[in-house]
This record gives structure tokens, sequence and C-alpha cells, in this order.
């Protein structure tokens, strides 16, 4: 491929519900600017960016991958993202990177949830967009009912480009709103003038005037000249159509056929004529050196530095690091500096990525995107020269609360397991494994149950491990409400040496939740000699560990030793840990032992209209409601404590309630004492777990 100025880069990425036909899009980009020779099909597996087992298998995207097409002497790096939210970390990964989005909205299914939260990606971002209305082909596509969605939502911003021509309801045509031209399909990327129907022109008449009302907006001559009825021109709607677009005053709605190869030559000219290339946004970082800011802006004149947003690590194509260019330009043989690692290291080559498909390249000039081949950075790093060593901030990314257990399903696979997971971990930041040692289980952390499902597939695919997922144990713990006394001797003869340890003790409440115990010696008059006071210790540590009543760890107990006895010879530490576990055994379960379970503060983020639903779901769950505060745009966030063991499926139960588009967090807010059945429930599966 040859090298491209930042000038005529255009980093676009593409956004949308699972399933409106982004890949598809991307598919026929691809062939139109005669990247491919053929027509890819989401439904054969073919497509260049859904090129993983697990997207072929599935039929839908999983990660983000990048094509880069050549259209009117420009290089448009695409960036195709996943629609399922439980894949939301590839498409904040994109996002960060995209100078600007195209918004692919299904023409049969209309506007959803995916297509509200893409537009809230490029508001975060402030990124120009456009939407593409797909499915022009079908019968039941209303590019009309998609446009008047869009307005409601978004208001007068919204500005139709082009209007499909429809025929014996199949897509034969548009009108170029603009030029007030119709056009007629003729072959890929040919068409030929035709009369615009009459049945086009009441609609026609609604988009042509929002769009001279954007144009009108743009200055006060055009304001005056538009009262006065003045006509403008096609390339003065042009260049106020380019302003308006870069500052996101106008979005344009563009539609065509992916299947059917039509009205794909627009939307790729509308691309590199409206969106801003890298040089026309911001980018900044901090020199470590002088701890002054870096204002890298894309400037090929400036020190090189980049940014780490991806990483590929497949082993079948090894390991690659996708980087964007922020200043300068970066050479195959480059010495490049790593701030996190405070490492140099040498870049033997560089690529662009077709997909999974790498092509060897010379330079990569400002803005543009590319990949470093088997580099030792990670998603984040960002790298520079050690003579001006630049950092910038990482992309924020969403944080795992859907968790479940796993165990290898085969013995001593266990290591292997651990080494697949950290590399599913270098390529995917929202997969988080924790090992909770308190209950002796690992945890596997995803965005959701589709989630964890792909990785543990993708285990079995890629890395030839297999695990099992089950439901994970409540990190439970025990302690007590009163005061006990009890006094335990351990007497054992058993042929020379026998064993004894005779220890009175008190058992109660220490107030502090935070430890498991606190031990105190009363002792008086040598009863218990000061050298077993450890031994007895010992013992209580070693119970707290698995309390009596369920198995779970002890907290909140203050052990009192304050008699006992001893035998000069059977005595020994061995004895009096013994007779320390037993008494604390029996101590515990007669000081009205109880169960305490974690409480969570869970935010939940919803549309307003959902509000009602999700309160009455959250008060199911035994969770009390601190409040609610609105959160703008129509959404309200709702505050509420649930019991850890509640939460448990919560974030599959809140997308089918909220259609997808309500959002959840939690953090651990601190013990209570279980309900009774609960505890109940948990002692009966201790019981015949021994049993």
């Amino acid at each position: 491929m040859n090298v491209y100025t930042t000038d005529s880069i255009r980093n676009v990425v593409i956004l949308g519900h699972g399933g409106s036909g982004k890949t598809s899009l991307v598919e026929a980009m691809a062939h139109v600017s005669g990247l491919t020779s053929r027509l890819g099909k989401v439904a054969d597996g073919t497509t260049i960016s859904d090129y993983d087992k697990e997207e072929i298998k599935r039929k839908f995207s999983i990660n983000t991958s990048v094509v880069p097409l050549i259209w009117e002497n420009a290089k448009i790096n695409i960036l195709d993202t996943p629609g399922y939210f439980d894949f939301v970390g590839e498409v904040e990964e994109a996002v960060a990177v995209a100078d600007a989005a195209v918004i692919v909205v299904s023409g049969k299914a209309g506007v959803e949830v995916g297509t509200e939260k893409a537009w809230e990606y490029c508001e975060k971002y402030k990124l120009p967009r456009m939407f593409f209305v797909s499915d022009m082909n079908v019968d039941n596509a209303s590019f009309r009912a998609v446009v008047e969605r869009l307005t409601e939502l978004y208001g007068k911003k919204i500005a139709p480009f082009y209007q499909p021509i429809r025929e014996h309801e199949k897509f034969v045509g548009y009108v170029n709103v603009m030029k007030m031209e119709g056009r007629r399909f003729t072959g890929i990327g040919k068409r030929e003038p035709c009369d615009i129907p009459d049945y086009c022109k009441p609609n026609l008449e609604i988009y042509r005037e929002a769009m001279m009302d954007a144009v009108a907006e743009t200055s006060e001559e055009f304001m005056e000249r538009y009262f006065e009825g003045d006509e403008f021109s096609v390339a003065e709607i042009r260049s106020a159509m380019k302003m308006n677009v870069m500052d996101g005053s106008i979005v344009p709605v563009t539609m065509g056929s992916s299947m059917e190869l039509r009205n794909i030559h627009n939307v790729m000219n509308d691309i590199v004529e409206l969106f801003p290339s890298p040089d026309k946004k911001s980018c900044a970082g901090v020199n470590m050196k002088t701890n002054e800011i870096f204002q890298a802006d894309y400037n090929f004149s400036k020190a090189k530095s980049a940014y780490v947003f991806k990483t590929i690590a497949d082993p079948f194509i090894g390991k690659y690091s996708l980087v964007k260019v922020c200043s300068g330009v970066l050479k195959s043989d480059d010495v490049l500096y790593n701030s996190s690692t405070e490492s140099e290291e040498k870049v033997n080559k560089l690529y662009v990525m077709r997909g999974n498909k790498p092509e060897e390249i010379g330079e990569l000039h400002a803005g543009d995107i590319g990949a470093l081949g088997k580099a030792s950075c990670r998603t984040g790093d960002s790298l520079s020269t050690k003579a001006t060593p630049i950092v910038y901030g990482k992309t924020e990314l969403s944080q795992p609360y859907t968790y479940m257990a796993y165990r290898a399903k085969k013995k001593g696979e266990e290591d292997k397991i651990a080494q697949a997971l950290a590399k599913i971990m270098d390529e995917d930041l929202t997969v988080r494994t924790v090992n909770d040692g308190q209950n002796r289980q690992t945890l596997l952390y995803g965005m959701g149950d589709q989630h964890l499902s792909v990785i543990v597939s993708t285990l079995q695919e890629k890395y030839k491990v297999e695990v099992e997922l089950v439901k994970p144990k409540v990190a439970f713990k025990e302690t007590i409400r009163k005061k006990s006394d009890v006094e335990y001797k351990h007497k054992k003869q058993s042929g020379g040496h026998g064993q004894y340890g005779h220890v009175k003790m008190t058992f109660e409440p220490s107030g502090d939740l935070e430890t498991p115990y606190v031990f105190e010696q009363k002792v008086v008059g040598g009863a218990v000699p000061k050298n077993y006071f450890p031994a007895v210790e010992k013992g209580i540590q070693d119970s707290v560990l698995a309390g009596p009543l369920a198995g779970y760890p002890v907290v909140g107990v203050r052990a009192t030793l304050y008699d006992g006895s001893y035998h000069a010879v059977d005595s020994s530490e061995m004895a009096f840990k013994t007779a320390s576990v037993q008494a604390f055994k029996k101590g515990f379960m007669e000081a009205s032992p109880i169960l305490l379970e974690p409480i969570e503060t869970v935010t939940v983020l919803v549309p307003d209209k959902y509000t009602g639903d999700v309160m009455g779901d959250l008060n199911k769950r035994r969770g009390r409601v601190l409040g609610m505060n609105p959160a703008g745009g129509g959404k309200t966030e709702v505050v509420a404590e649930v019991p850890m063991m509640e939460l448990f499926g919560y974030s599959t139960d809140l997308r089918s309630m909220t259609g997808g588009s309500g959002v959840y967090s939690y953090e651990f807010a601190r013990y209570e004492q279980a309900p009774s059945d609960v505890q109940e429930k948990e002692v009966a599966a201790r019981a015949a777990a021994e049993a």
C-alpha cells in the first residue's frame, strides 16, 4: 500500500445496533472501492472484518477490525465495531481513535437502542457523524420513518442528503437533495440521470427545506439571501455542509443497499468530502521530561509519538499492536520509547491491517492507523522518542460486572488456562479474573453472559483448553451475637506419651467486622503455662477460616482464654491447639451464630420510562432504593442497596427489562445479617455436602 499524508486520511468508525448491517456496509465499501474482487457475506462467513472463528460461527462481530480503503485519492481507515452490548470495550477503543462516525440504522428495524448509544458515543468524543440507512432493497424498509424518528430525537440537525426512488417495491435509484436531481442505478457505482417521480416530491420538499435552513444558518449573508428567496448554488451548499458537518451542527442521512451495492459510492464520496482529516482534530499528551502539555494535533513535523489502542494476540497470526500515530512519521527500524515500561524498543516492521491480514508498509504519517508486529507494548501504552517522552490519556473503558466461577475440565491444565486467559485479557481489557481465596474459587468477569460464553469458546477453539462455568459462591461470613462460656478437655492415652490439653474460654462479639478475631488471655496462677498461649491462638486462627455454621470465614469474634489445666508430661502445643479448635466450635455455636451477607451499592442508569420497572425489580431483589437523580437526556439514575446474592444474572434481566438501554455498576458497601431463610438454606447446603 502507498504511504498517505495526514490531509488525505479519514479515520471512520462504523457504529450501530447489532444486526443493523455494519459489517455488510464495510464489505460493500471494500468491494466498490476495488479492495476485494467479490462481495463477502456475513451469513457465509466470508467478510474481511469478521474473520475470527467465533464471529464466523455466531454470525456477528465480536472484535473491532480495521479495513483501510482507497477512494478518490484518500485513505479511509474503517473501524468496524460490534453492535452487541457485551462487546462494548471494542467499541470504546475504536471510537476513541476515530475522527468521525457512520451510524448504521436498519431501514427495516428502524432506530434502536444501539443507534441511540452510538449517538451518545459521538457526543462524548465530539465526533462528526452521518447516518446510513441500510436494507433499502428490503420490501418493508422505510427511509421516511427513520428520518422522522431521528428528527424527533435529535431535532433540526438531521439532514437527509438522498431520497430513495422505489418502483414495484424495488430500490432503483435516488434523488440528490442538494442538486435536486434524480439518478437511476445502472451498475456497481454507476447511475444515469432520471426524472424525479411525483410521489417523491412531497417528502423531497421537506428534506430540501431542512437543508436550506441549515445552509442559511452558516452566515448572515446566506440568511439574508434565504429570506429574499435567493437560490444557493451547489458549491455554496457543499461548502456550508462541510463546515456544518465538521462542527456537528448538521448530521447527514444517507441510505443504500449493501447487498445490491447501491448508493455505496456516494457514502464514500461524502466521507472523503465532508469528514475531517486528522489534522483538523486536536490531540494532546504530557511531555514526561518537562511536565508540559505536548500539543500533538496529528502534526507530521513534530516529534514522533503514537498511542496503542488495541492488541491482537492470535496463536496463528501472532501479536500485533494497533496504533494511531499522534505526531511525526513512524518508520520501520525506528526505536520507540514506552513510557509505561520505561524501555526502548526497535520497530522491526510496520503494517496496515486488513481485518486479520497484515500488509507491510514503510512509514505511517501522523493521524494514520497501523500496526507494530511482535512488540512488547500493551493496549493503552504511549510510544514516542526518549528525547521527547510523551504520555497520552488512556481510553476510558466500561467495567465488567457480570461474573461466573470457572474451573478446568481436565486436571493439570490450570497453568495453560491461566496463560491463555492472560492473552485474552491483553486483547480485551473488559475481561478480568479474580482469585477468591476465601471461597476457594476463581472468578471470570465480563460484560455479559454472551461475553463469558465467547471467552469459554475462544479458550477451547484457539488455545485448546476447556473450562466449565459454574454459579459463583457468595462471599458470606459468619459471626456471633451473644457471649458463650465453654470448657474443652482434650485427653488421649496411647502407649508412651499421651495428649492432654484443657481450656476454659469465653467467646463474644468483638464489634469489629473487619477483623476475623481478637485473642486475649486472662489466665492466673499458671493454670495454663504461657508457652501454650500461642498454640491456643493458632487453634482460633485456623478455626476462623471456615466457621462451624456453614463453612464461611468468621469475623468479629473475641476469644478469651481464662483458665484450664495441663499435664507435666502429656501436654503439648498440638494438644492445646486441638482443645482450642474444639472449644471454638462449641462456643461459636452456643453464642447465637449468624450468617452475614455482602451488600452492594448499585447505581442503575435508565431512560425515564423504565424507572418504575427497575425500582420494582430492585425491591424484588430485597433492595432498598436510596434515591433517584435526574441524569439528563431523559435518563434517571437509581441508587439502591442490594444483597450481592440477588445481583446474580442482573445484567441479562436489566437488558431485557429496558431493551438494552439500561446500564449498571456496583461497589461493596458492608456486611449485614442475612435473613433466616437464606441462613437456613446455606446451613442445609453445608450439612448436605458433609453427609
